[in-house]
C-alpha cells in the first residue's frame, strides 16, 4: 500500500479517537450542569468552562471534518493511482509479451517479478509451472536438473560475439536451438533477463563457414591439379586421401582404383611405379626419402617421401626423363671432351672465379704430377703452393677482370727442375657478359729458353742452331697437328661406327618384331586348321602325316620364337612382371608336361614336390626351366630326369638332373653363347640354331637368378636358377580350371564371336571352334559385324578378338564398342603376339583373358572352358 495513504489513515484514527474523548468529556460535562452547582460563581465557571470546551469541540470537528475532506480527496487519488499502475502494469505486461525474445524480470532480491510466454515455453515439456516470487538461483537449479541446457559456450563463439552488441552468454538448449543470455539492472536493484534465439545465425553462420571451406578445399585441389608434380597424400590408416591429376597420369592408375583402393601399399602394387614411404630402405639397408626410377617406356621419375606428424606422409612424383637425358647427354658430351682434351699434349686446365681448379687435362697432370681426384675442386694456391700462386695473381686478377693474359714464368716440376712455361689466360664469359672462371693453357718453353741461351753463348752458330730448332719445332707441331688429325679421324670413324653398329641393331631389332609378326599370323592360322583337321576322322596314314606336319610346324614356332625372343633380349624391351607365386604350381605342370615328353623318348622322369613361395616372374621363369627340361630329353639317350628343388640362405635353388650325355669342362661357358649347340650332336635329336641357352641366360639376368651348370662327359649334367623366396600373403589365389569333357562337342549349344582382320586366322578359327561345337560367327571388323547384327539377336557366349586390328584399331577398342552400342556382355578373350608387360596390364585392367600367338589348340580350349565356367559361376 502507498505510504502516504497509510499516513493520512493513522491521523484519521488519532482524530477520530480524539473526537470521542471530547465527547465523553463534553457529556459529563452537560450531566454536572444539569445537575446543578453548589454556588453561582462555580456554575459560572462550569459553564464559561463548557463553552471554552464547546469551542475546542467545534474547532476540533471543524479540524476532524477537513481530515476527513482531506483523506476522502486522497483516497480518490490512490484509487486513481491504483488505477494508472493497474493499467501501466498490463502495457507493461503486454509490451514484454510482445518482444520476440525470452524476457524475466526479478526484483532486488532475485525473486521473479513477471516473464512472458516464450520463457514459459523453455519449461513446457518438463512439467514445471514457472511462478512470480520464485528465485533466480532456484529456477536455475530447476533448468540444470531437467536438462534444459545441452552445452554452455560462455563468451567464446564467435558467431554471437560479432552478430550481438554488448557482452553475453550463449547456450545451447537441449531443442536444439542456441540462446544469447543479456543481463541488465534496474534502477530499484532488480535485474532484467534477455534470452535471444540466435539458431537462424549460427546456422546462416555455419553454412558460409562449410561453403568457405568446400571453396578451400576445391582450390586447393585446383592447385594440387595444376602442378607438373605428381602429389598424394597418405593417412596414418596408410589409405590414400588426396592426389591431383597428375599422379594418376605419371602412375597408370585409373580413379576408380584410388577411390575404392585399400592401403597405399596394395594401389601401388597395380602399377610398376616403387610404393617409396618413409620406411623405404635402399639396397644397403640404409633409410631413404628420394629414389629415381626408371620405367618400362622409358619415362625416369624422381619419387620423394615426405613424412608428416601423426604418421602420414606425403609422396610427390616428378617426371624428370628430360633433365635425366640431359644430364647423360652432358655426361657423355663431358667424357668426349675428356677424351679429346687427353689426348692433346697441350697443359690445359680452367679455374673458375672463386679460384678453385674444376678441370684438367692428362697433360696437366702427369706435368705437375698431380692425382686428378685429389687436386680437382681446391683451391688454386693448395695446388701451385703459396709462393708460386702470390706470382700468378696478377696474371689471374687481370684475367678475371675480362682480359685475356699471355706471360711466361718459371714453374717448378715435381722432380724439382725449374722449367719455363708460357701461360695464357683466358676468360669464359656468361651470356650476361660477367666472367665465370678462366682457361689455363700452358706451353712448356724450358727447350726454347735453353737453346736460346745455348745459341747466345755460340753466337757464331746463331743462324744453324735458329734454322735446327725451327725445323725441329715446326716437325714436331707437324707431328702433333698430323696426331691430332688422326686421332680425330679415329674418332669420327667410332662414331660412325657405333651409329652404324645401333642402326643395324634397330633395324634387326625392327625386322624381327615386323617379321615375327607378319610370320605369326599365317603360323597361327596353319596351327589351327591342323589343330582342326586332327578334330575329324583320319585313317592312320592320314593321320600320321597331319602329326608329322604339327611338329614341322612346332619346329618352326620354336625356331621363330627363339629369334623374336634373342631380338627383344638384346633391344631390352622385355620387362620382368615380378610377383609371389607357388613353386609347387609351376613346377607340378612343368613335370606333367615334360613325363610324357619323357616316356616318349625311353627316360624315366622323377619330380620331387615343393611347397616354398618365390619372388620371379612366372613366364619367363618357366621357359628358363623348359629349355633345362627340353636339352636334357633331347640329349639323354637313355637314363633318368630329375627335376626338384634344394633350399638355399638366399633363395630356393630349382635343379634339372639328368644322366645325359654331359659336357665337356672346357665347353661349359661356350653353351651359353649365341649359335652354338655344343659338341654333342645327334642328328635325329638336334634342332635347332642354338640359341636356347643364350636366351636362358638373357632371361635370367632381366630377372637377377643367377644360373649355374655342373656337368661330367658321359655321366649327365645339373643346371640350377636361384630364385628369390616369397611370402605366402603375396600369392595371388588363381582360379581352379574345372574338368574338361573329352570328346569333341564340349561347346555344343554355344555362340562364339571371332573378330580377326585376317581372313585365314577367321577362316580357321570358325572351322575349329565349330569342330567343339560352337556356332561361330566371324568377322574382320567392327564395321562388318554391324552387318551381322540379326545374328547377335540370340545371344552371345564368348568372344575372342586380336589385339591388332586395322587402321590402327584395337581389340579393346573394338569390344568397347560392342558392350556400348550392341550390349555383348560375353566373356572375352584377347589374342595378339604382343609380349610386353604394358599390354598384359591394359587387358588386366579390363577384366579381359590373355593368349599369345601362335594359338596352341589345347590351351585354347581349356582356356576356354575355364573362361565360361567362371561365366556361369558370376
Amino acid at each position: 500500500m502507498n505510504p502516504e495513504v497509510e499516513d493520512l489513515n493513522r491521523q484519521l484514527a488519532e482524530l477520530q479517537q480524539e473526537n470521542q474523548r471530547l465527547k465523553k468529556i463534553n457529556q459529563a460535562l452537560m450531566q454536572r450542569v444539569e445537575a446543578g452547582p453548589d454556588s453561582t460563581d462555580g456554575a459560572y465557571d462550569n459553564f464559561k468552562h463548557s463553552v471554552f470546551l464547546a469551542e475546542q469541540v467545534r474547532e476540533r470537528t471543524e479540524a476532524l471534518n477537513e481530515a476527513m475532506h482531506s483523506l476522502k480527496s486522497t483516497n480518490t487519488e490512490l484509487v486513481q493511482a491504483n488505477a494508472a499502475a493497474t493499467h501501466a502494469h498490463e502495457l507493461l505486461k503486454q509490451a514484454i509479451e510482445s518482444i520476440s525474445d525470452a524476457f524475466v524480470l526479478y526484483d532486488a532480491e532475485r525473486k521473479l517479478v513477471m516473464a512472458n510466454s516464450r520463457f514459459n515455453q523453455f519449461w513446457v515439456n518438463s512439467g514445471i509451472e514457472i511462478c512470480p516470487g520464485m528465485e533466480q538461483q532456484q529456477i536455475h537449479k530447476l533448468s540444470q536438473r531437467h536438462r534444459l541446457i545441452d552445452r554452455y559456450y560462455g563468451d567464446s563463439v564467435a558467431t554471437a560475439q560479432r552478430a550481438l552488441p554488448g557482452d553475453g552468454k550463449v547456450f545451447h538448449m537441449r531443442s536444439g536451438a542456441w540462446v544469447h543470455v543479456s543481463e541488465r539492472p534496474t534502477q530499484d536493484g532488480g535485474l532484467v533477463v534477455l534470452y535471444k534465439d540466435i539458431s537462424a545465425l549460427i546456422e546462416n553462420e555455419r553454412a558460409l563457414r562449410e561453403e568457405a571451406l568446400a571453396k578451400k578445399s576445391q582450390l586447393l585441389q585446383n592447385t594440387l591439379d595444376n602442378l607438373s608434380q605428381g602429389v598424394v597424400l597418405v593417412n596414418r590408416n596408410r589409405k590414400p586421401e588426396t592426389w591431383n591429376r597428375r599422379f594418376i597420369e605419371l602412375t597408370g592408375l585409373i580413379q576408380s582404383q584410388l577411390d575404392d583402393s585399400g592401403s597405399f601399399f596394395e594401389v601401388m602394387e597395380q602399377t610398376e611405379v616403387c610404393d617409396l614411404n618413409p620406411w623405404s630402405r635402399d639396397e644397403y639397408g640404409q633409410l631413404t626419402l628420394q629414389r629415381e626410377q626408371v620405367l618400362s617406356d622409358g619415362r625416369v621419375l624422381e619419387i620423394k617421401t615426405h613424412p608428416m606428424p601423426g604418421g602420414a606422409f606425403v609422396n610427390t612424383y616428378t617426371d624428370i626423363t628430360e633433365r635425366s637425358q640431359a644430364v647423360k647427354a652432358l655426361a657423355e658430351s663431358e667424357q668426349r671432351i675428356r677424351v679429346i682434351t687427353d689426348t692433346v699434349p697441350a697443359l690445359i686446365g680452367y679455374v673458375d672465379k672463386d679460384m678453385q681448379l674444376t678441370f684438367s687435362n692428362r697433360a696437366y697432370e702427369q706435368w705437375y704430377g698431380y692425382d686428378r681426384k685429389a687436386i680437382l675442386g681446391k683451391k688454386l694456391d693448395e695446388t701451385v703452393g703459396a709462393e708460386q700462386f702470390k706470382r700468378l695473381r696478377p696474371y689471374i686478377e687481370r684475367a678475371l677482370s675480362g682480359r685475356s693474359v699471355s706471360f711466361e714464368i718459371t714453374d717448378p716440376a715435381p722432380d724439382g727442375e725449374v722449367r719455363h712455361v708460357v701461360k695464357n689466360y683466358v676468360p669464359e664469359f656468361d651470356e650476361y657478359g660477367a666472367v665465370q672462371g678462366l682457361y689455363v693453357l700452358i706451353q712448356d718453353i724450358t727447350e726454347i729458353r735453353r737453346t736460346s741461351e745455348a745459341l747466345a753463348q755460340a753466337y757464331q752458330h746463331l743462324e744453324q742452331r735458329v734454322e735446327d730448332r725451327t725445323r725441329a719445332l715446326t716437325e714436331l707441331n707437324g707431328q702433333l697437328r698430323q696426331e691430332i688429325d688422326e686421332r680425330r679421324q679415329i674418332e669420327n670413324r667410332l662414331r660412325e661406327a657405333k651409329l652404324d653398329a645401333e642402326q643395324a641393331n634397330h633395324s634387326k631389332t625392327k625386322f624381327l618384331a615386323a617379321a615375327s609378326h607378319d610370320l605369326l599370323q599365317p603360323m597361327n592360322a596353319a596351327r589351327l586348321f591342323c589343330a582342326s583337321l586332327m578334330e575329324h576322322p583320319l585313317d592312320d596314314r592320314t593321320r600320321q602325316l597331319v602329326n608329322s606336319l604339327s611338329y614341322s610346324l612346332e619346329d618352326v614356332e620354336t625356331l621363330l620364337a627363339a629369334l623374336v625372343d634373342i631380338s627383344k633380349l638384346d633391344a631390352g624391351v622385355v620387362k620382368p612382371d615380378i610377383t609371389a607365386f607357388g613353386a609347387g604350381d609351376l613346377l607340378g605342370n612343368l613335370a606333367n608336361e615334360y613325363r610324357t615328353l619323357a616316356a616318349d623318348s625311353g627316360l624315366d622322369f622323377e619330380y620331387i614336390a615343393t611347397s616354398s613361395v618365390i619372388m620371379s616372374d612366372s613366364q619367363l621363369l618357366a621357359r628358363i626351366l623348359r629349355n633345362f627340361l627340353t636339352n636334357s630329353v633331347r640329349y639323354t639317350p637313355r637314363g633318368k630326369i630329375t627335376l626338384g628343388c634344394r633350399r638355399r640362405k638366399d633363395g630356393l635353388e630349382i635343379q634339372v638332373w639328368d644322366t645325359g650325355m654331359g659336357i665337356a669342362e672346357d665347353k661349359l661357358e661356350e653353351i651359353f653363347l649365341e649359335f652354338n649347340r655344343g659338341s654333342q650332336k645327334d642328328s635325329g635329336r638336334d634342332k635347332g640354331l642354338g640359341l636356347g641357352l643364350a636366351i636362358v641366360d638373357k632371361m635370367s639376368g632381366i630377372l637377377k637368378t643367377p644360373i649355374k651348370v655342373r656337368s661330367r662327359l658321359g655321366f649327365g649334367s645339373c643346371f640350377s636358377v636361384l630364385v628369390p623366396y616369397g611370402r605366402k600373403q603375396q600369392v595371388r589365389r588363381a582360379a581352379t580350371p574345372g574338368f574338361l569333357l573329352p570328346g569333341n562337342q564340349q561347346f555344343c549349344g554355344r555362340r562364339a564371336l571371332v573378330l580377326d582382320n585376317e581372313a585365314s586366322i577367321c577362316h580357321a578359327m570358325e572351322v575349329l571352334l565349330s569342330s567343339w561345337g560352337f556356332e561361330v560367327l566371324a568377322v574382320q571388323s567392327y564395321e562388318e559385324l554391324l552387318l551381322c547384327r540379326d545374328e547377335l539377336e540370340a545371344g552371345i557366349d564368348l568372344i575372342l578378338a586380336d589385339y591388332h586390328l586395322d587402321d590402327g584399331e584395337t581389340g579393346i577398342d573394338a569390344v568397347a564398342l560392342m558392350r556400348s552400342d550392341l550390349g555383348l556382355e560375353a566373356p572375352v578373350l584377347m589374342i595378339t603376339a604382343n609380349y610386353t608387360n604394358s599390354l598384359k596390364q591394359e587387358v588386366r585392367e579390363q577384366g579381359y583373358r590373355l593368349m599369345n600367338k601362335p594359338v596352341r589348340p589345347a590351351k585354347l580350349k581349356a582356356m576356354i572352358h575355364h573362361m565360361l565356367q567362371q561365366a556361369v559361376v558370376a
